[in-house]
Order: structure tokens, then sequence, then C-alpha cells
């Protein structure tokens, strides 16, 4: 099971920053190993994610995250083997929130890419729990 590093909260204190970049990569490290509930970890709820003229919202990680798995596998298709972040850009940041332009990678098996998208972040601390509280793509 992919874990959120403990020093994420450690590092809060000191570098929201830091804290922010490491929430996003115990993410991509959820992601890639169709991991829902380490995923779910890196969250803040309600989490919601706008993409291709819908709105997702996930109220508690109690939802359940089998049907999260589902929904990103027909996002991603059925060649998706993994996700890359190409590159993190912190936009903006204060003691409690981050917002980060992503571009991500996602390749087939082969090492091939699918496609790359550009994303917003935003990611913030909420009773002392870094985690991603939305996300808007250009992905579907």
């Amino acid at each position: 099971m992919t874990e959120i590093p403990p020093e994420i909260v450690e590092n809060a204190a000191t570098d929201p920053v830091q804290a922010a970049l490491q929430v996003l990569d115990a993410f991509i490290s959820a992601v890639n190993a169709s991991d829902a509930k380490a995923l779910f970890r890196t969250l803040n709820f309600p989490h919601i994610r706008m993409a291709s003229e819908r709105v997702a919202i996930w109220n508690n990680e109690e939802e359940d995250v089998e049907s999260y798995l589902k929904a990103f596998a027909g996002r991603a298709g059925s060649d998706w083997h993994h996700s890359t972040f190409d590159s993190k850009e912190v936009l903006q940041s204060s003691d409690t929130k981050v917002h980060v332009a992503v571009r991500f990678t996602r390749w087939d098996g082969q090492d091939n890419i699918i496609a790359t998208y550009n994303s917003l972040y935003i990611v913030n601390c909420v009773d002392g729990h870094w985690g991603i509280q939305a996300r808007s793509s250009f992905a579907p």
C-alpha cells in the first residue's frame, strides 16, 4: 500500500511548498499502484475534480473507492500503464494552500505516450492534513 511520507507533516511546518509537492508525488505513486485507498489519503475532502465539462465530488474517503478506480480506468483507457508528472510549477502559495500547475503524461506498457495534459492542483492543509482539495484538468 502506498503511504503518504511522514515528512510531509514535518516539512509543512517550515515549507508548505515542499509539503504540497510531496503530496503530489504520493498522489502519482498511488495512481500508478492503482491503490485508491492510498490515493484518497493524498486528498482533502470534499475533493473536487473538474474535467471534460463535468464536476466530480468525493465527499469523504468512506465513499466507494473501487468506483473511483473504475472511473479512472475509463478515463485513462485500456492501454494505460502509468502516469508521470512532466512538470510541477508552483503558481501561488501561503502557509496553508499551494496552487500548482502540473503537466502529466499517461504511458502505455511499452513506454509510449498515450497523451499529455495540463492541470491545476490546489493543495491545502486542513486540520493538519496536507492534501489535494481540487483539480482542474484538461484530461478526460
